[in-house]
């Protein structure tokens, strides 16, 4: 079989002090028939973030010309992976909290032919140092998305998340301001199967999150309800696409 090519896009703004060490923890090869590269989208950073990314090994930076937003910049992530030729995609926060080291174990549900769309779910797995307010706000976001789409998920604002290339290809993000609820309600709706992932994670110890409570909730709550009374279409979705072989077997070209 051909090489399955995997991009991982890191969406950053102003994240010079630990975007090089995510890049860096990034396995480039685990697996003989896995080619894996990794591309910044850049949000109008007004700092060293490209230049880091790119001392850190990063092979494609695409610089927006100014700051428009996680939503955005995830958007443009997405085509990215697809202009590029990706037929995988992986997204991973730029600032150190989610573990990089664990990117195969994110895709594994994909190479096995159970999942088009898998998310790293830090409910699932270990959680250190994350604020009660925080918490008390992805639970609520996360049953309002279990309610809407009658099915359980775990940890519905993670920032680590895999895509087949039939997903990026049909993934809709409405918002700039950010994507994490509107992305999984508009890809589950289509017929594409998700599926979480247990993943370590730690509360970043550099920087600052963009991200305020109150803008969060004015901005996500008109956004989910746009996205749920948009009409959409259920995609014929190729469940074998991106199977791998055995490690062993090594066949690939």
């Amino acid at each position: 079989m051909k090489k399955q090519k995997v991009i991982v896009f890191l969406p950053a703004y102003n994240e010079e002090q630990s975007i090089g060490e995510v890049i860096r923890k990034i396995p480039r090869f685990f697996h003989p028939c896995v080619d894996v590269k990794v591309l910044v989208i850049d949000d109008g950073s007004t700092d060293h973030t490209a230049a880091v990314a790119k001392e850190a090994g990063a092979d494609y930076i695409y610089q927006m010309p100014e700051n428009r937003g996680l939503g955005a910049a995830v958007r443009q992530g997405l085509q990215e992976c697809l202009r590029i030729g990706a037929d995988i995609g992986v997204m991973i926060d730029a600032d150190n909290e989610y573990p990089a080291e664990q990117i195969p174990d994110l895709l594994a549900p994909i190479f096995a032919g159970e999942a088009d769309y898998t998310m790293g779910s830090r409910f699932l797995g270990t959680i250190r140092g994350m604020k009660w307010h925080r918490r008390l706000g992805n639970y609520f976001f996360t049953f309002l998305q279990s309610l809407l789409l009658r099915k359980w998920i775990y940890d519905g604002q993670s920032g680590m998340r895999a895509f087949s290339r039939q997903a990026m290809e049909h993934a809709e993000i409405i918002h700039d301001y950010n994507y994490a609820q509107v992305l999984t309600l508009n890809l589950v709706r289509k017929g594409f199967r998700v599926k979480e992932v247990p993943i370590r994670y730690q509360v970043r110890t550099t920087g600052q999150s963009f991200i305020k409570f109150r803008a969060y909730v004015t901005a996500v709550l008109p956004a989910i309800w746009k996205e749920m009374r948009r009409p959409v279409k259920k995609v014929a979705i190729d469940k074998s696409a991106h199977r791998l072989p055995n490690v062993a077997e090594k066949q690939c070209s």
